[in-house]
């Protein structure tokens, strides 16, 4: 393995792992397409501020395009306080306003310059190791040196403000009450995500910045209901996603931030199929269960109504179940043996009776 293919995936691990925690409180907050609303607004920020300092290697182009996210941020947030649109319609107002904005100041007044709409929509990790930079007198690309600063500036501002980032998100009216200013606590999130965004274009684009920030923390929410855990699982699914694609891209001779997203996708995929407790496989199997317990318990329930009843000598019968309570052949003998192995029913030449705990697991039903 060359150097070159080292530096790409380690670029693509630290701008999965940025762009993973900040996400992980988007999709709590439901505002996953801020994320993309953002990625591509801050367009506007990086064109603004290259017209007032003339190069595209000002921090400044940060700083400016974090103003241009908290402008997304905030015009959404007027627009749906109005009543008049809802949350997401906001954001499909005031995206493509700004964004136009940025495609046609780019379009009139910097086309000599190295900024055009596809390679900030794109972006190519391919030759994110041509351009470095020299930091401690070690030789570093600068796509990794600007996102391990953005990284660190993430871990810092979660760790800083975790239980307000927490308390916000959960129960904004209860952070308000004890003091804290969710609004603030917002805007500080929509920042952060603008710093990320901006800092990550260089290298990946905005479309798999997207893919980065949301589907690592949506397959991370799947998982755990833990928020520490859910940030831990977002960054390795994030940073797995970015390593598989890159080894995806070389086997195929394809796009390497597609062969990412790709990948991060079917990591979501995996999560939303298998997850333990909110998979489809997980919810399927959970649902097939509560059918059977119910059959069971209602099982129960005949036998009682009828025990000790001139009628039991026929309503308690195998062969009267599906005749009184409409079941098919095979899914009545199914709900006996489980019946049976759960020591609620005793059979007897076709003839049920209640076990003891069987009579009182339908008692129990029948008092809730």
């Amino acid at each position: 393995m060359s150097i070159a293919q080292i530096e790409i995936q380690l670029i693509a691990v630290v701008v999965a792992a940025a762009c993973a925690l900040p996400g992980v409180f988007l999709v709590l907050r439901g505002m996953a397409m801020m994320s993309d609303a953002i990625s591509h607004t801050v367009l506007l920020g990086i064109v603004l501020s290259y017209f007032v300092v003339r190069t595209l290697d000002s921090p400044l182009l940060i700083f400016g395009a974090a103003a241009i996210g908290l402008l997304t941020v905030s015009l959404t947030e007027l627009l749906n306080r109005t009543k008049l649109v809802k949350q997401d319609a906001a954001i499909g107002l005031v995206f493509p306003a700004l964004f136009s904005i940025a495609v046609i100041l780019i379009s009139r007044f910097a086309r000599g310059v190295h900024l055009d709409n596809d390679a900030v929509l794109l972006g190519e990790l391919a030759f994110a190791p041509f351009d470095r930079i020299s930091v401690l007198g070690l030789d570093l690309p600068h796509s990794l040196v600007v996102m391990a600063i953005i990284l660190l500036i993430n871990i810092a501002f979660i760790a800083l403000f975790y239980k307000e980032l927490k308390l916000a998100t959960f129960d904004a009216g209860l952070a308000a009450a004890l003091g804290f200013s969710p609004a603030l606590i917002h805007y500080g999130l929509m920042a952060l995500v603008s710093i990320t965004a901006v800092g990550a274009f260089d290298a990946v684009g905005s479309i798999l910045v997207v893919a980065l920030m949301v589907t690592p923390a949506a397959a991370a929410y799947l998982l755990t209901d833990r928020l520490e855990r859910m940030l831990g699982l977002s960054v390795l699914i994030g940073a797995g996603g970015a390593v598989g694609g890159y080894w995806l891209a070389r086997a195929n001779d394809a796009n390497i931030a597609g062969s990412m997203a790709t990948v991060i996708g079917l990591l979501f995929l995996l999560a939303f199929l298998f997850a333990p407790e909110r998979g489809v496989v997980a919810i399927a199997r959970r649902r097939g269960r509560q059918r059977w317990e119910f059959a069971q318990t209602m099982l129960a329930i005949h036998l009682l109504q009828h025990e000790g009843t001139p009628e039991a000598a026929v309503e308690n019968r195998v062969d009267h179940l599906q005749e009184h309570l409409r079941w098919e052949p095979a899914f009545a003998q199914g709900v006996l043996r489980r019946a049976e192995a759960q020591e609620w029913v005793e059979r007897d030449n076709g003839a049920l009776s209640l076990t003891p705990q069987g009579r009182q697991a339908a008692q129990k039903a029948l008092t809730r």
